[in-house]
C-alpha cells in the first residue's frame, strides 16, 4: 500500500514529534486536536524544534520551511480527513480514550487505511478489537521523536503481514530503525525499562541512597546517559505509573507492583519536569 497522507491524533510531546518527522520527510500530515489552542501549541513546538535542528546543522532553513508547509490542522476527531492512508493515535495512556477514538475513526476514514497507535504499553489486540484489526498496528516512537531512531512495530493478534510490511517500510523511509515486537504488556522497551525505573524508586523509598546518588551509580557504573530517576521525571511519573499498572495487571505478577512512593508522588501531582517537581526540581519555562 502506498502511504502518502498521514493523520496524527493528538499534538502533545509525542504527537507533535511524529508530525514533525513525517513532514520533514515530505509527507502531507494533518494534526487532529481537541481545540485550536492545542493545535497552535503543537505547531509552535514543531517550529521551535525545527529551529533547533537548523542551529545544529541537521536540517536547512529551506527544509524546515517546506516541512511546515506540509502540516495542516483540524479540530475534532470527526474531522479527520477521510482520505488518510494512515492514522496514528498519539494521545495519553488511557485505554478507554483510545478505544473511543478508533470507534469513531472506523466510520470516518476509508476502509483500506491503516490505523496505528503510539501506545507505549496498552494491548494492540484489545484496541484493534473495535475496528479494522487486520489493518491495525502499534507504531511506538521514542521520545524525542525527531532524535531517537527506534520504532517498535507491534503486531496485534490479527495484524496482517501486508500491514506490518507497509509500516516497516514506512519507518525506514523516515530514517528510523523498526523492530518487530509481538503484543504483550509493555512490549520490549517498557517491559525492561519501567521495572528498572520502579526498582530505582524502591531503592529511594527504602532509604538505600539519595536520588542523586542512585542516578550517579547508574550513570557512572552502568554507563547510562541519564539516571533512572531523572529519566522518570523526563517521561512523567504519571506515565511511568500507568505503564507499571499495565504490566502488573497484564502479567498478574507481583514483581511489577508499582512502588508506593511512585503512587504517592503521582497523587500529589509531583509528575516530574512537566509539573516542575518530581524526584528533582525544575524551573518552569
Amino acid at each position: 500500500m502506498n502511504i502518502n497522507k498521514i493523520a496524527v491524533i493528538g499534538g502533545g510531546t509525542m504527537g507533535n514529534g511524529i508530525v514533525h518527522v513525517f513532514a520533514l520527510n515530505g509527507f502531507q500530515v494533518t494534526l487532529v486536536e481537541l481545540k485550536e489552542e492545542f493545535a497552535a501549541q503543537a505547531l509552535k513546538a514543531i517550529s521551535s524544534n525545527l529551529d533547533r535542528q537548523i542551529k545544529k546543522g541537521s536540517v536547512t532553513e529551506q527544509e524546515a520551511n517546506e516541512a511546515l508547509l506540509k502540516i495542516s490542522t483540524v479540530v475534532g476527531i470527526e474531522n479527520t480527513p477521510n482520505d488518510s492512508d494512515l492514522v496514528i493515535e498519539a494521545v495519553y495512556e488511557n485505554k478507554d480514550v483510545k478505544l473511543n477514538i478508533f470507534k469513531t475513526l472506523e466510520h470516518i476514514v476509508k476502509v483500506d487505511a491503516i490505523f496505528a497507535s503510539n501506545t507505549s504499553s496498552i494491548s494492540i489486540t484489545e484496541i484493534s478489537a473495535v475496528c479494522r484489526s487486520d489493518n491495525f498496528i502499534g507504531m511506538h516512537f521514542m521520545n524525542p521523536v525527531p532524535v531517537m531512531k527506534l520504532v517498535e512495530i507491534i503486531r496485534g493478534y490479527s495484524t496482517s503481514d501486508e500491514t506490518y510490511q507497509s509500516i516497516k517500510n514506512l519507518a525506514e523511509q523516515l530514517g528510523k530503525v523498526p523492530v518487530e515486537v509481538h503484543d504483550y504488556p509493555g512490549f520490549v522497551s517498557n517491559r525492561i525499562l519501567m521495572p528498572m525505573i520502579n526498582e530505582a524508586i524502591f531503592t529511594l523509598y527504602e532509604g538505600v541512597a539519595s536520588a542523586e546518588d542512585i542516578d550517579t551509580v547508574m550513570k557512572l557504573g552502568m554507563n547510562h546517559p541519564m539516571g533512572p530517576l531523572t529519566l522518570a521525571d523526563f517521561i512523567g511519573l504519571d506515565v511511568c505509573l500507568a505503564i507499571m499498572e499495565v504490566l502488573y495487571n497484564g502479567f498478574n505478577d507481583p514483581k511489577y507492583r508499582p512502588c508506593p512512593l511512585l503512587k504517592k508522588m503521582v497523587a500529589a501531582k509531583k509528575l516530574g519536569r512537566k509539573s516542575g517537581e518530581g524526584f528533582f526540581k525544575y524551573q518552569q519555562k
